[in-house]
């Protein structure tokens, strides 16, 4: 096993990892708008769709809304903890009966045949978390697909900004009072992380050119018993679409969800997000500008690709 499987095995094997991810849309701003883009986009793609298989689906943010829109799903997670409260809040919705829950990583599909499902899905990019099998992760999922996939990856254009921004999260906090750890920190770290900070050419070409973030520091966490962050490889547009044709996927179309978002301060975010005709016209012209080609590598975090199969 690959240390990527063993270090995203126990980091979202964490007690609290479902409940948190649970609240991410009532936590962050660029939650709102990455899984708004991309509730959007899936609720486009239904015709035809029966059966679903959502690789990595976490608290079960979409696997329950296609649930809910008559499809067949199989909620497929590494963690435990997410797979539980996707199960919760599945029964709160009534769709409990709809989705099959299956505990699994994304390096191992064997258990599924070629062009299983209508529509593959893998979203906020467990793929990148694969490093270094994501290409044979994302044929794997391609192989299972039957009519459509839509994949979530790390974008590295779109990663490459935090290394001169330190405290980038804290733009998208709605409640800097919220309860959530990782708020906490956020807050209680800001002037710390301004003070310290040093902008790398280096790290940043390196990035560029490799698409790396994490390894050797991760491992040795990992091997002291820790839960560090996963190693994460970030793809470029290009590339990524590349894997996806050469897998035999057609009408590859890319956007980068939070392009827009991420070019706006706090404080008018803050504004937007408390007025809901402001908040639904935002969301909507968001969609609009992150669904053009030319800014899809400036999504906030993921690039997303949908495409069809013959």
């Amino acid at each position: 096993m690959d240390y990527s499987q063993k270090i995203s095995e126990r980091q979202w094997n964490l007690p609290d990892k479902g409940e948190l991810e649970s609240r991410r849309e009532a936590t962050y701003i660029d939650d709102i708008i990455q899984k708004d883009h991309i509730q959007r986009k899936l609720l486009e793609q239904l015709d035809g769709v029966r059966t679903v298989f959502d690789g990595g689906a976490g608290s079960g943010r979409f696997s329950i809304l296609l649930a809910k829109q008559g499809c067949r799903v199989t909620h497929f997670d590494i963690s435990q903890p997410m797979i539980d409260k996707a199960r919760e809040l599945a029964a709160k919705a009534g769709v409990l009966d709809r989705i099959d829950f299956v505990k699994g990583a994304l390096e191992d599909l064997s258990a599924y045949r070629d062009r299983q499902f209508d529509l593959v899905m893998s979203f906020d990019a467990p793929i990148s978390y694969t490093y270094p099998n994501q290409n044979r992760v994302i044929g794997e999922l391609v192989r299972i697909a039957g009519k459509k996939i839509m994949i979530s990856v790390s974008s590295r254009l779109g990663s490459l900004p935090y290394l001169a921004n330190p405290i980038q999260k804290n733009q998208f906090i709605l409640d800097e009072n919220d309860d959530d750890p990782f708020v906490r920190w956020c807050v209680a770290n800001r002037e710390r992380m301004i003070d310290g900070f040093a902008f790398s050419k280096q790290n940043a070409e390196k990035l560029l050119a490799d698409g790396l973030m994490g390894g050797e520091e991760e491992i040795a966490q990992y091997e002291q018993g820790g839960a560090p962050w996963c190693i994460t490889y970030a793809f470029l547009p290009d590339e990524l679409e590349g894997i996806l044709s050469g897998y035999g996927v057609k009408n590859i179309r890319l956007s980068g969800p939070g392009a827009y978002g991420r070019t706006i301060p706090r404080e008018i975010l803050i504004r937007i997000m408390k007025n809901p005709e402001q908040k639904r016209d935002f969301l909507d012209f968001c969609y609009r500008y992150d669904s053009n080609p030319y800014v899809c590598g400036m999504g906030k975090d993921n690039l997303l690709a949908v495409g069809e199969k013959d």
